[in-house]
């Protein structure tokens, strides 16, 4: 299968979906890193090994697509070397969260494997040899995790893991050490943000070993109050306690943001609603908007949506447009290269246009 036959829906089809505490959480990753058995890590590894290790776990792919007997049948993933995809397409991965930024920036000896639903992504040679990652809508950290490790098994079965009986799966990271395991949310907390909250958030969940990103992980910022909760170090927890911990603290702040939104409604309601149709007026009207001005104000209309205050717009907006209106989908859906201005006039033309239907 070709990639431009996964990636032809214009929203990320893991977004897609009913699913639970959805008014608050955008979506689920989970990631495990795990290495080959006597092959440095990407880092150090020569272009001979960075080879061995992409035919490798291609083969392991092929083999857990189809099944064996021995392991269930994955189906539907696919393998593409990164030195084949065209700098548009590997964006268009990072902007619907499939790989990495880093990962966008290598070529030869990389590759990366996609399910057609796009649920399921594998990236070989990033940080280290494999990056297993599920991607599921809303609230669904168990059933995520449930879904890599099927993924993880088969392809343990074709493939010789780095292991310790020490300390566990090795890898390029330390703090990955142990299970190799990375859960994490994407939460939508306007309310938490507005009340200036998030701050002792941060300091908060740090110290129950939880940390707080933004929207593409480590070091990017939390455009359109888009926060990733994830957990700090996979080293000394199993799995399923480093999955419950997070789902526990996660919980918390559901209910934190929830209770948020409710005092802003009792407490200052007049100013609420302003700010939000505000928001919901430039939306529909601008001729021209950057990518963060953008997410602000499409943050205040979902919000807008959740508590009631705007009606006929789907409370998956958000989630639709946050996809839609990154630079190298705005320069897909034109069919050509658009310079910083022509995305700020395209993305509000798209926005416009997105909403007029609704109404």
């Amino acid at each position: 299968m070709a990639l431009d036959e996964i990636l032809k829906h214009p929203v990320a089809q893991w977004m897609v979906g009913d699913a639970p505490a959805n008014d608050i959480v955008v979506g689920t990753r989970v990631r495990l890193a795990r290495n080959l058995h006597e092959i440095p890590f990407p880092g150090v590894a020569t272009r001979t090994q960075l080879g061995q290790v992409v035919d490798q776990v291609r083969e392991a792919i092929t083999h857990a697509a189809q099944g064996d007997g021995r392991t269930p049948r994955l189906g539907r993933l696919h393998f593409f070397t990164m030195d084949a995809l065209s700098p548009l397409t590997k964006q268009l991965l990072v902007e619907r969260h499939l790989i990495s930024p880093q990962h966008a920036q290598t070529g030869a000896g990389h590759g990366v494997a996609l399910r057609d639903d796009e649920r399921v992504s594998i990236m070989v040679n990033e940080e280290d040899h494999l990056r297993i990652q599920v991607l599921l809508p809303g609230f669904q950290p168990q059933e995520a995790w449930e879904m890599a490790n099927q993924v993880d098994d088969a392809l343990d079965a074709r493939l010789v893991y780095a292991f310790s009986d020490a300390v566990g799966y090795l890898t390029a990271w330390p703090t990955n050490v142990g299970t190799g395991l990375r859960a994490s949310v994407m939460l939508h907390l306007p309310a938490l943000a507005r009340a200036g909250q998030i701050r002792a958030l941060i300091s908060a969940v740090a110290q129950l070993g939880l940390t707080v990103r933004g929207i593409y992980g480590e070091g990017t910022e939390a455009w359109g109050n888009l926060f990733q909760l994830s957990n700090q170090v996979s080293l000394g927890r199993s799995e399923e306690e480093i999955t419950t911990h997070l789902a526990t603290v996660a919980r918390q702040v559901i209910q934190q943001e929830r209770q948020a939104r409710e005092a802003l409604l009792n407490r200052q309601r007049i100013e609420l609603e302003d700010a939000i149709y505000r928001s919901f007026g430039i939306v529909t009207h601008a001729r021209s908007l950057s990518t963060k001005e953008a997410l602000r104000l499409l943050s205040d209309v979902r919000l807008g949506i959740d508590l009631g205050l705007i009606s006929g717009i789907p409370e998956t907006i958000l989630q639709e447009l946050m996809v839609r209106i990154r630079p190298a989908h705005l320069q897909r859906l034109v069919g050509r290269e658009l310079s910083a201005s022509e995305r700020d006039l395209q993305r509000a033309t798209l926005i416009r246009e997105r909403f007029k239907v609704q109404r």
